[in-house]
C-alpha cells in the first residue's frame, strides 16, 4: 500500500513508524486561491516502506499522523522545511520535532546555496527525480498514479541523503552549526503571523511616522479580513493600493476611490469603510507610539570598495571552509560590517565569526590583505594593529 487513505491503515502505520530513528516527511499543498495553505497530500519514508496521505480524504483521522510529528523520539527529516513546518504549525498549534533539514545540511556541508532535492539525489543518491508533476492540482482526486510516484520519491531518496550527509556532519564536526539553523526553524516565533507586524511585508522606504501608523493599522487590517476570508492577501487589496492609501490617508468614501484600481461601490461598501476606519485608527496613533522606520545602514559611496573585497573574502574563506556563502552572510550584511565592526549581523557570532568574520574585521584593520597569483586569490596576513590588540583586550 503506497496511498493511505482510511484511518485504520493509517494509525497502523504510525505506530510503525513510532519506533523508527528517523523518517522523511514532505507534503503537496495548494495555496493559489486561499491564505491558509491547504495540505493535500503527506509523503513519510519509513525504515521499510513509504505511503503517501491523502490529507483529503473524507474517512481519514490525522491524529495518529500529528502524533507521529510530535514524536519527540523519532527525528522528523525534510528537504526546505520552512513552508512544511508553517503548514504543521497552523494545523496542529505546535511545531514538529526533532527536525533535520537536508538543504541546511547540505549548505552546511558545502554543497552551495539552497541545493535543490533533485541535485542532492542526483549526487548523493545516484537518482533522477522527475519534476514534471511539480504543479500539478493536489486537490483533484483521484490521485493519479503519477502523482503518486512523484511524491514518494521526494522522501525515499531523502532517506539515504540523509543518511550521508549526517556521516558528513559528524566528520566535519559541524553538527553544532546546523543545530544553530534548526533552532530557528522549530521555533514557533518564526511562523506566528501578528497582524501588527504584517506592515513590514510591503517594506516601505518612507521615514513619515504617520505615514508608518497608517500602514500599520491598514496592513493589519488586510491581514485580518484575509484570514478571516481565507483568501490571499492582494485579494482583499493589492500592497501598492495600500501604500498608495497610508500616504494619501482619505477620509471619505469619494476620497478614497481616488485609489488606483478602487472602484466607487468598492470605497462605499462594507470594505471601503473598514479602510477608511483602519486609515482613522492609524491618524489615532499618538506621536511616538507607532511603528518606527525599519532601520536600514546608511548608504556611504566610501564603504563601496571595502564591500567589494569582503565579498571576496567570503567567497574565499566560504570556499576554504566548504560551507555555503548563503548561510554565512548576505549582501546587507557586508555593508554593515563594512560600517561597524560592531554590527548586530550573524556573520559577527558564533561559527559565522570563526569562518568569516574574525577575518572581515582583520580586513577592516588592514591586517589581513587579498593578493592574486594567476586565477588564485589569496589572503595574506600583515601584523597585529593597535586597534587588535585593544579588541582583543577588551
Amino acid at each position: 500500500m503506497t496511498l493511505i487513505a482510511d484511518s485504520r491503515e493509517l494509525a497502523a502505520f504510525c505506530e510503525r513508524q513510532a519506533h523508527a530513528e528517523f523518517v522523511a516527511i514532505d507534503t503537496e499543498f495548494m495555496r493559489d486561491t486561499t491564505y491558509w495553505p491547504v495540505l493535500c497530500v503527506v509523503q513519510i519514508a519509513g525504515p521499510d516502506e513509504a505511503v503517501a496521505i491523502d490529507m483529503l480524504a473524507d474517512s481519514l483521522d490525522p491524529a495518529p499522523l500529528f502524533a507521529l510529528l510530535t514524536n519527540a523520539q523519532v527525528l522528523k527529516v525534510f528537504h526546505s522545511a520552512r513552508q512544511d513546518m508553517e503548514i504543521f504549525f497552523h494545523l496542529l498549534g505546535r511545531l514538529p520535532g526533532p527536525i533535520f533539514d537536508s538543504q541546511v545540511a547540505a549548505m552546511v556541508c558545502g554543497f552551495g546555496d539552497s541545493v535543490a532535492y533533485q541535485t542532492l539525489a542526483r549526487r548523493l543518491a545516484g537518482a533522477r527525480i522527475d519534476k514534471s508533476s511539480r504543479f500539478a492540482d493536489w486537490s483533484h482526486r483521484p490521485l493519479t498514479r503519477r502523482q503518486i510516484d512523484y511524491a514518494l520519491a521526494d522522501v525515499t531518496h531523502l532517506r539515504p541523503i540523509y543518511e550521508k550527509l549526517r556521516k558528513k556532519l559528524e566528520h566535519n564536526g559541524r553538527e553544532a552549526w546546523l543545530s544553530e539553523e534548526m533552532a530557528i526553524l522549530t521555533d514557533p516565533d518564526t511562523y506566528r503571523l501578528d497582524p501588527a507586524r504584517a506592515w513590514r511585508r510591503l517594506k516601505p522606504r518612507s521615514t513619515d511616522l504617520t505615514f508608518l501608523a497608517v500602514l500599520q493599522a491598514l496592513a493589519a487590517w488586510r491581514e485580518r479580513e484575509a484570514q478571516r476570508r481565507d483568501t490571499p492577501r492582494n485579494r482583499v487589496i493589492r500592497d501598492e493600493q495600500l501604500l498608495d492609501i497610508a500616504a494619501h490617508r482619505p477620509d471619505t468614501a469619494e476620497q478614497l476611490a481616488r485609489t488606483r484600481g478602487l472602484r466607487q461601490d468598492f470605497a462605499r461598501g462594507r470594505v471601503g469603510q473598514a479602510i477608511l476606519a483602519a486609515v482613522a485608527e492609524g491618524l489615532a496613533v499618538p506621536e511616538g507610539a507607532g511603528p518606527k522606520p525599519v532601520a536600514r545602514p546608511e548608504s556611504n559611496v566610501d564603504a563601496g570598495p571595502l564591500v567589494e573585497l569582503l565579498k571576496v573574502l567570503l567567497k574565499l574563506k566560504c570556499q576554504e571552509h566548504h560551507v555555503a556563502q548563503k548561510l554565512v552572510a548576505n549582501a546587507a550584511d557586508l555593508e554593515m560590517i563594512a560600517l561597524d565592526d560592531k554590527a548586530p549581523v550573524p556573520a559577527l557570532s558564533g561559527w559565522r565569526r570563526e569562518v568569516f568574520g574574525e577575518a572581515a574585521l582583520a580586513l577592516k584593520r588592514g591586517e589581513l590583505a587579498l593578493s592574486a597569483d594567476g586565477n588564485e586569490i589569496a589572503l595574506i596576513r600583515l601584523f597585529e594593529t593597535p586597534a587588535a590588540r585593544n579588541a582583543a583586550a577588551s
